[in-house]
């Protein structure tokens, strides 16, 4: 499929308010689909429906919180009314929660787990009997590297996002005498959203993406075209297939290096009260698409080489380590 035959197509967006989501949508409505926006602040959801409006695109503004299972139903029933069909599912919602382990409230952790996991699995399975019925569509998992690379101080986060990749091959393969049905995984390197400023924080510090943070319009970018021509997985970001790389060949240094350059990062952050940030309420800032932290907004032509060099930095760690012992 062209990218232009996107137009009048049907494509759900949750955590549509902001970050990537909201990228996702602009991005989208440049071919003027009909795209049906989800997340759980109103009044950005309409915000963003205005600027996708103004672009060309028919849009329906569906309040949802991803970790009710019936308000992921009602997201399928309605987009499917309004539209006559659903030919793009975007798992997009994502919440993010730091501190120790111990540290943390445990319903912390569960709400990283109910949004990040359980939100993706609730809107599959709201999905996926229309997909048959119509014996086709495109679902889009927003994974990140996360999937593959354990985040210290990030232990629910982490459950959460391998748990997710791990359904997701299984899902693939189950659908796999569905030809016409694609599950397309995305895994983004840091990304520069508003989604660090919205966090539960309970490290007692100040948080940054670690570099090289990447626009998110990237990552909208990339959704637009597995919308257009599915792909099973897809990187986004010269360090995300390198971070991949780097823990599948060395997973027990690349571990320590996270966990030595994270406690390294608090002693010199500044301080900050502890917050539960938008985990189980919706916030009234940071809205935007970026978290302005200075991001990279073009993939690099080398990125292969940085992802090599990130191997042979870890490899020549790894040496050096064994070499004391």
């Amino acid at each position: 499929m062209e990218l232009h035959e996107l137009k009048n197509k049907a494509i759900v967006i949750t955590g549509a308010s902001s970050g990537a989501g909201r990228a996702a949508a602009l991005e989208f409505a440049k071919y003027r689909p009909a795209i049906v926006l989800a997340a759980r602040n109103e009044e950005a959801l309409h915000e963003v429906a205005a600027e996708c409006t103004d672009l060309g695109a028919m849009v329906l503004v569906v309040v949802t919180d991803v970790t009710d299972p019936k308000a992921m139903i009602n997201l399928a029933n309605a987009a499917n009314d309004w539209a006559g069909k659903i030919d793009v599912w975007i798992n997009n919602a994502g919440v993010l929660a730091a501190g120790e382990f111990d540290h943390t409230p445990m319903e912390v952790h569960e709400q990283v787990i109910q949004t990040n996991l359980l939100g993706y699995i609730y809107g599959a399975h709201a999905v996926m009997p229309f997909f048959k019925a119509q014996q086709k569509g495109i679902l889009i998992n927003n994974i990140s590297i996360g999937g593959y690379l354990p985040m210290p101080y990030g232990t629910g986060y982490t459950a959460s996002k391998f748990g997710l990749r791990g359904f997701s091959e299984a899902l693939k393969a189950e659908l796999s005498v569905w030809p016409g049905i694609h599950i397309c995984d995305l895994f983004p390197g840091f990304l520069d959203t508003p989604g660090i400023h919205h966090a539960g924080n309970y490290t007692g510090k100040t948080l940054r993406p670690a570099p090289p943070v990447y626009d998110p319009v990237l990552v909208a970018q990339a959704m637009v075209k597995v919308a257009a021509n599915p792909k099973s997985n897809r990187y986004i970001g010269g360090m995300s297939l390198g971070l991949k790389l780097s823990h599948a060949l060395f997973p027990e240094l690349t571990n320590k290096l996270t966990g030595l350059m994270m406690r390294r990062y608090f002693r010199s952050a500044d301080r900050m009260t502890p917050t539960s940030g938008n985990l189980f309420n919706t916030v009234d800032y940071g809205m935007s698409t970026n978290g302005m932290f200075g991001s990279n907004s073009s993939p690099k032509p080398y990125r292969k080489y940085v992802a090599g060099a990130l191997i042979a930095g870890v490899a020549a760690g790894f040496f050096l380590i064994s070499s004391r012992k």
